[in-house]
This record gives structure tokens, C-alpha cells and sequence, in this order.
């Protein structure tokens, strides 16, 4: 039987706010590290709406930041309904627990997309909402929020960072451009590198990309952060006339690195290497998600680095990676798969959280 039109209309409503909610996230990308980039909608009982999205380390939750707002411009918030894109925290960190805030504000109802794996949370919030008589509806748009998090949830699921591997192919899956010319892929394509630059907390490369390419590994040509840089080497120093410097040298092994990273708090991993070190994370199962740049050129030189070492069956097994998307970046294709099944696998259980 279907539902009532009432209730219909309630669902629509929770996704519509919900999906401003997500937006709203989206401004607090670079700032909220290593938090989570949150979105809140308040909507009053006279129908007054107000937002909030998450502040740097130690500053509010978004949650407040928009109950600050309603109560700045002399709002009621009694009765009122709260979309948040990540369930509100139970606990005190560098500031108090959102629930309280939500429970003296009078707030009726509130919605949220997923609940928060950090342990200190973990479902944690929500009890406390109920148990207060607030009415709470969860997993509304939450795979558009588990999109969005993907990183925060992997760290916090699993005590390591989210790995993304960049790379750029001509057709023939070589790595290197024709003719000697420096990009393989166009300004679009190097303008979304860029982007995941920002996104990222560190960026990994080889010492053989640096002697080779001599790489800033900086944002450019976005708006953004730069990341921290990271060299794998075993076999020298990186050159102190580098572009990549200043930057750190790693000699153990890409678990190793993922490890002392995610004890860091670093939710985000980009490498941006060569085929031996792409191979590396690839083997040892630490990639989460491939970004393939694809030229619509052929090499056609088959002595070219193509996207794994010779001699390696390491390309067969991308086979059990599913498509997340495919999408044009002016005349160069961007295909990213991750890894079929749980996006957590091949990594150990987190007992690490890391305070707001």
C-alpha cells in the first residue's frame, strides 16, 4: 500500500532540506579538517529558515552555527526542525555536545543522513535526541552524504586516510605525452587535478617523478589549500632545489606512511607517482578510489611507462573495481572507479578519533 500523501510530503520536504543541507557542507570542505565539513538547516515553526555549516578546529559545529544564527536574528527555535548531514555529537571535545544545544533549544525534530563512526559517537547522539522525546529520522540522502564524507567516514571507520590515485593515459595506457610534450591531458583536466589537490589533506609522490618532472604538486589553478608533500624514497634525498620542497622523505612501506598519517588525523590521501609507486598502493590494497585522465590519443610508443610496471598482473585485477562515474573534461575523458564491496576493506579497524 502506498503511503499517505502526508507522509509523502514529509519525505520530499526532509530530502529537499537535506540536499540544501548538503550544500551548504560543501562550504566548509577546506576548513573544517580533520572534522567533518557538516551542513545544518533550521526551519522554525513560523516557517523562518536558517543554516550553519561547520567552523575551523575548536569553533562551532554546524548545528550550532545555525541555531546561533536563529537565535541572532530573535527566532523561537521551540518546535522546531533541525537537517543536519551528519548525526550530532554526544561528547565534549575543544567544544560541548551539539545534542545539549539541540535539547535546550526546544527542537521537535530533527533529521539526519548518517550516523557519525567515530567511536565517541557511533550512534551515541542519536540515543540522546530520543531519549530527550525528540522525534529523529535518519539515512535521508545518505548516500549522497557518504559521498561527500567519504574520507571523514573512511578515517574514522578505519584509522587510515582515504587514498586517491591520480593518473593521466593516452589510449594506449602510456603515461608519458607524445612528442615530448609535458601534459598529456588539457586545462580542464589539470584544472580538476587541482581540485583534488585542494581536497587533500597530502599529496604522495616518488623520487622518480621529482628528478624526472621536477613537480610543484601545489594548487594553482583553483582556489584552495596546498597540500603536505610527501616523497617515497629509498634511495636519496630529495634535492634541496626540488620544486616539491618543502617537502618530507618516507622510506617505509605505504601502509606504514597510511598509519602514522591517519594517527595524524589526515582524512585524505592523493597520489600523484608514477607506475611503481601507484603499484605499490595498488598491491597492498590502500587505494580507495582511481581517477583515470584519458586522452583521446594514442602514444605509440610502446617503450613509454604505461600505467603499471612491466612485467606485473597488477592490471588485471582493476577489473574488480565498480564505475563511479565517467564525464568529460573538455576533450579528455575522467573515469574513477573504487574498489567493489565495502569501502573499508583491506584495512584494519580504527581505535583512533580525533577531537573536534
Amino acid at each position: 500500500m502506498d503511503e499517505h500523501p502526508a507522509s509523502q510530503r514529509r519525505d520530499a520536504d526532509f530530502r529537499a532540506l537535506m540536499a540544501r543541507a548538503v550544500d551548504v557542507a560543501s562550504t566548509a570542505r577546506f576548513r573544517a579538517r580533520p572534522n567533518p565539513w557538516v551542513g545544518a538547516v533550521l526551519v522554525c515553526a513560523d516557517g523562518s529558515v536558517f543554516e550553519g555549516a561547520t567552523s575551523e578546529p575548536g569553533g562551532p559545529h554546524a548545528e550550532i552555527a545555525a541555531l546561533t544564527a536563529a537565535r541572532d536574528a530573535g527566532a523561537d527555535t521551540s518546535g522546531a526542525l533541525l537537517v543536519c548531514t551528519l548525526e550530532p555529537c554526544n561528547h565534549t571535545g575543544r567544544t560541548g555536545p551539539c545534542t545539549e544545544a539541540i535539547i535546550s533549544a526546544g527542537i521537535a525534530t530533527v533529521v539526519v543522513a548518517v550516523t557519525d563512526p567515530d567511536r565517541r559517537v557511533a550512534g551515541a547522539g542519536i540515543i540522546r535526541l530520543r531519549g530527550a522525546g525528540i522525534d529523529v529520522t535518519a539515512g535521508v540522502l545518505a548516500d549522497v552524504v557518504e559521498e561527500q564524507l567519504a574520507p571523514y567516514l573512511h578515517h574514522r571507520s578505519t584509522g587510515r586516510p582515504w587514498v586517491v590515485v591520480k593518473m593521466a593515459t593516452t589510449l594506449d595506457s602510456r603515461t608519458v605525452a607524445p612528442g615530448g610534450r609535458r601534459w598529456i591531458t588539457g586545462a580542464a583536466a589539470r584544472a580538476r587535478v587541482h581540485s583534488l589537490r585542494a581536497e587533500s589533506d597530502v599529496i604522495v609522490t616518488g623520487i622518480g617523478t621529482v628528478r624526472a618532472d621536477d613537480p610543484e604538486l601545489t594548487v594553482r589553478h583553483v582556489e584552495g589549500p596546498s597540500p603536505r608533500r610527501i616523497v617515497l624514497s629509498r634511495n636519496g634525498a630529495v634535492p634541496a632545489g626540488a620544486k616539491v620542497q618543502p617537502c618530507e622523505t618516507w622510506t617505509g612501506t605505504p601502509a606504514e606512511l597510511l598509519d602514522m598519517l591517519g594517527t595524524d588525523g589526515v582524512l585524505q590521501v592523493m597520489v600523484e607517482a608514477g607506475p611503481g609507486v601507484v603499484a605499490a598502493f595498488h598491491r597492498a590494497g590502500l587505494v580507495n578510489r582511481w581517477v583515470l585522465h584519458v586522452a583521446p590519443e594514442v602514444s605509440g610508443d610502446m617503450s613509454a611507462p604505461g600505467l603499471f610496471p612491466r612485467g606485473t598482473q597488477d592490471i588485471r585485477s582493476l577489473s574488480d573495481n565498480r564505475l563511479v562515474s565517467a564525464s568529460m573534461l573538455g576533450d579528455d575523458l575522467e573515469i574513477v572507479l573504487e574498489p567493489a564491496g565495502d569501502r573499508t576493506a583491506g584495512n584494519p579497524p580504527s581505535t583512533r578519533s580525533t577531537a573536534a
